[in-house]
Formats: C-alpha cells, sequence, structure tokens
C-alpha cells in the first residue's frame, strides 16, 4: 500500500493542477495565465527558476514566454530548436532530467542563473505540443534532495504541459479569429466606404449636381444635417455619403427610423435604460446615442417623432448629454446628428405637433433631394443600373432595355420616385424571357391611363400593331438601322418589313448612329 507520504504528496498535486486549470481558464492573457503556472509550482516545490519558453512558428525561433528567477537577458534569449538543452527537448519531444547539474560540467543552460551557493540543483525539462507538434517546453530548477522521484514529477508535468497545450491552442484559435473578425470588419468598411462614394451615386441631372455639391460641403465637417424629400428618393443613401466621406467613416453609422417605433419604444431605443427601470428592464441597455459615439447617427423619418423625445432630442443637440430611462447621471456623447424627414415640417410646426426650437436645431444645413420626375434625365441611367444589378442577382441574361419600355419608363411620372423605379426594373428582370426588357414586361401601373396619365384606348388589332412595331423598332435598334438584319433577325423578309416600317412610321435612320 502507498505511504501516507505519498498519499499527501499525491493530494497535493491534484489541488496544484486543479489551481494550474484555474489559472489557465481563467481568462487572463496567455503570458498572465502562464506565469501564474510558474507561481503554483514555485509555491508547492520551491522551484528556484523556471520558464515557459514557446515556439514562434513564424520566425521558428524559441522565446521565453513566462519565466521565475531568470535575468533580463535570460527573458530576452532567442534560440533554434535543437540548440541547447531546451531546444532539444523541442525537438525531440522527450524530457530531459539532470538530477544534479554540478555533476554535469557539459550542461548548458543560456537562459538561467542559478544560485549554486545555496544548495545543489535538479534540472527538469519537459517538452509541450498540440496534436503531437512541439510546441514549446517547460523547464524547472529544483533544490537537490536525495531519493526524490524525478519520474514521479516528470509525469506531473506531463499533465502540467497537457492543459497549458490545450491553453495555447485555444488562445491560437481565438487570436486568428480575433484576425479574421478585424479583417473582415475592414473589408466591410472598405465596401461600404467604396459603396456610397460619391461615384456610385447615380445621377447627372442639375438638381442631382447640387445635392452632390452640398454634400461634398458638409461631409468634412461635424454640422447637422436635415435630408429633406419625398419618399423613396434616396434620403438615406445622402445620409450614407455624407458619413463614408467625412472624418468619422471609420466609426459607427446608427440608422433608427422613428416612425417604425412605437410611443413607447422610442425613448428607450435612442437613450437607452438603466437596471430596473421599468418592468422587464433586467439588465442596463446602451442606446442607440452610445452605440453611434464617435460617429454618426441618421433619425429616418424625424416628422413621427412624438412631443415628449422631441424635448430629450433637443436636449442632446444643445448639451450633448442625456439620461438614460429611469436614470439620474448624465451621459455625454460625440455624435453626429442627421435627420431626415418627407413630412411637411412647416405645416407641423403651425399645427403645433413639432417643436419649433428642434426643427432650427436639427435646420442647420439642409439638403433636399429632389423627386425623380424633376430629373427625368437621370431616368434612364437608373434604370440601366438597376438592370444590371438584378440581372447578376437572379441570374438571369438581360442585357437591355428595348426603346419603347424606355419612352414608357421616361413618359411615366414616378409618384414612388427611386425605389418605384428600382422595384419596376427587378420586376422586369424577372418576368423576361429573353436578353431585351419589353414594354409588356413593366409593371401594370406603368402601362395603365389611371397611373402614368396618359388614357388611351386600343383595339385587338391596334394592340397587336403596336407590340409588331415594338419588335420592329428593337430589331432596328440591334442591328443599326438595317433592314436587311432586322429581317433576318426576326425571321421574316425584307420586303415585309420595309412595309411595316412604311405602315408604323418608323424612321429607320433613327438607330444607324
Amino acid at each position: 500500500m502507498p505511504s501516507q507520504r505519498a498519499l499527501s504528496q499525491d493530494a497535493a498535486r491534484l489541488d496544484t493542477l486543479s489551481e494550474v486549470n484555474e489559472a489557465l481558464a481563467g481568462g487572463s492573457s496567455l503570458h498572465a495565465s502562464l506565469q501564474r503556472v510558474l507561481q503554483l509550482l514555485d509555491r508547492r516545490d520551491s522551484v528556484v527558476c523556471g520558464s515557459i519558453t514557446l515556439l514562434n512558428p513564424d520566425t521558428g525561433l524559441l522565446h521565453v514566454e513566462a519565466a521565475e528567477g531568470l535575468t533580463p537577458e535570460g527573458r530576452s534569449a532567442r534560440y533554434k530548436v535543437g540548440e541547447g538543452v531546451t531546444g532539444r527537448v523541442v525537438e525531440s519531444g522527450k524530457p530531459v532530467i539532470v538530477p544534479r547539474v554540478s555533476q554535469e560540467p557539459m550542461f548548458l543552460n543560456r537562459a538561467r542563473r542559478r544560485n549554486l551557493e545555496r544548495r545543489d540543483i535538479s534540472f527538469i525539462c519537459v517538452p509541450i505540443a498540440t496534436r503531437k507538434e512541439p510546441v514549446g517546453a517547460i523547464s524547472v530548477d529544483l533544490p537537490f534532495e536525495t531519493g526524490r522521484d524525478y519520474q514521479g514529477y516528470v509525469r506531473f508535468l506531463n499533465v502540467v504541459t497537457t492543459m497549458i497545450a490545450q491553453a495555447i491552442r485555444v488562445n491560437h484559435l481565438v487570436d486568428a479569429e480575433r484576425r479574421r473578425l478585424v479583417e473582415e470588419n475592414v473589408h466591410l468598411r472598405d465596401e461600404l466606404t467604396q459603396k456610397y462614394d460619391f461615384a456610385n451615386i447615380v445621377g447627372t441631372s442639375r438638381p442631382m449636381r447640387e445635392v452632390y455639391t452640398q454634400v461634398n460641403q458638409v461631409a468634412g465637417a461635424n454640422t447637422t444635417v436635415l435630408v429633406r424629400g419625398e419618399s423613396g428618393t434616396g434620403k438615406e443613401l445622402i445620409a450614407h455619403a455624407i458619413h463614408y466621406n467625412s472624418r468619422r467613416a471609420k466609426k459607427p453609422f446608427i440608422k433608427v427610423s422613428c416612425a417604425a417605433l412605437p410611443d413607447s419604444l422610442i425613448e428607450s431605443e435612442l437613450f437607452g435604460y438603466e437596471k430596473g427601470a421599468f418592468t422587464g428592464a433586467q439588465t442596463r441597455k446602451k442606446g442607440r446615442f452610445e452605440l453611434a459615439e464617435g460617429g454618426t447617427l441618421f433619425l429616418d423619418e424625424i416628422g413621427d417623432l412624438n412631443p415628449s423625445t422631441q424635448v430629450k432630442l433637443l436636449r442632446v443637440l444643445q448639451e450633448r448629454e442625456f439620461e438614460r430611462l429611469g436614470g439620474t447621471q448624465p451621459v455625454k456623447v460625440d455624435v453626429r446628428l442627421i435627420a431626415a424627414t418627407n413630412a411637411d415640417v412647416e405645416g407641423a410646426m403651425a399645427a403645433g405637433t413639432f417643436r419649433e426650437d428642434l426643427h432650427y436645431r436639427l435646420n442647420v444645413f439642409a439638403i433636399f433631394v429632389p423627386p425623380l420626375r424633376d430629373r427625368k434625365t437621370d431616368v434612364l441611367l437608373l434604370a440601366d443600373h438597376f438592370l444590371e444589378r438584378y440581372a447578376v442577382e437572379h441570374g438571369k441574361h438581360v442585357k437591355r432595355i428595348s426603346t419603347p419600355a424606355i419612352d414608357m419608363l421616361m413618359s411615366y411620372h414616378w409618384p414612388g420616385n427611386v425605389r418605384e423605379l428600382e422595384n419596376a426594373l427587378e420586376r422586369a428582370v424577372l418576368v423576361c424571357d429573353g436578353n431585351v426588357i419589353h414594354a409588356h414586361d413593366l409593371p401594370p401601373s406603368l402601362q395603365t391611363g389611371e397611373a402614368s396619365g396618359t388614357v388611351m384606348s386600343l383595339s385587338f388589332s391596334e394592340a397587336v400593331e403596336a407590340y409588331e412595331k415594338d419588335l420592329i423598332e428593337d430589331a432596328l435598334k440591334t442591328t443599326r438601322g438595317n433592314r436587311v438584319k432586322a429581317a433576318m433577325l426576326l425571321q421574316s423578309t425584307e420586303r415585309i418589313i420595309s412595309y411595316k416600317v412604311k405602315k408604323f412610321g418608323i424612321d429607320s435612320s433613327r438607330y444607324r448612329t
């Protein structure tokens, strides 16, 4: 049976292993955890000197990650695998035991300073391996004791190194995931910056050029901006362009739709709340203002904000601070505010539903985004842009829009603005069964008199003739006005095509350039 001394020693080692496990799993940095492991070994076995040496996979060199009792030179030492005792242990994957260092004159240990005046020293070095690949070693100097169970101590250190190896593997995984997330974050920010660059906003009409000028003027400042315009004109796109072309581009862009949140939630969403502020508030929650710290907060549909929240928002704009719901301590914020509305703010102020002082605070720099009916020259550019996007997204090979379909797009008054045009083109791409979008591929709303303002009544024969004219015009456009090639494309004859051209009054020459 094991002696009482052996049982006591085993129990002490189990206690130490438990503490080592806690140190490695405690959430500290790898360096701090390994340093704590050496301190635990020192406390238990009076380690004179100890070190944990790890292999740097990038340089292929060994370095001291944690140490007890080493000189500064020893801590900063770098050496190759296979060099010195520790290097040979890492290379071979086998432990080394030197019971009495004083009797080993050829013993090399560059990284230690031994106090040989006290007592003779025993040296033990055990490899650290993850998945059978060497990653380092743990070395300890112990006071020499006659009859010390070196093999038992190596077994004990093997358990310790297994724990260390697992901690190293987890640390590498965490570091790799952190690097991946950082790279992904940088990549996404670059994508957003490119997406919302001025060059990617479609439109060359005079009203849009004025908008670009205003965005360029205000982007570099911290000025509050009020973006006004009808629904679907692209107010959020303008807000993004301001943020991603400003000095705050690397900070958060937080959006809040004031109309989408009920009055009972809007304050807690904007300003956050303290624990216990109301039933269900189990923890403190940051509001959108705090989440946007250093960046930009975009308040869409600001005209729908209730009066009580308007008062708090006014204070934030004036004092740059607020209080969380249920809190008493002011919270300072550095946030740029961009607001947007499609509402009649002047009418709301006259009716008393929107505060005049808040309007003056918001209306420092106003940008009006024109409706699509006032920028008709941009319709075709936008249509081509959406055609290309949705053809790729839906895996269709649609290349262009026919002339009659273009005429229909240009004559429509677009009450839903750019958003309606985008939806119309996505639908057209989906229903198109060829490479060209024709008039009949466009939504019915564009083809009705009530929607387009062009009331007309066609008989069956007139409708067929209109379709024939559409096909012939499209073929002539493809062949640059060449009737022979157009006839071949339509699987007809030149005589029939020429007859139809004359009948429908088609001008072939307009397609030759």
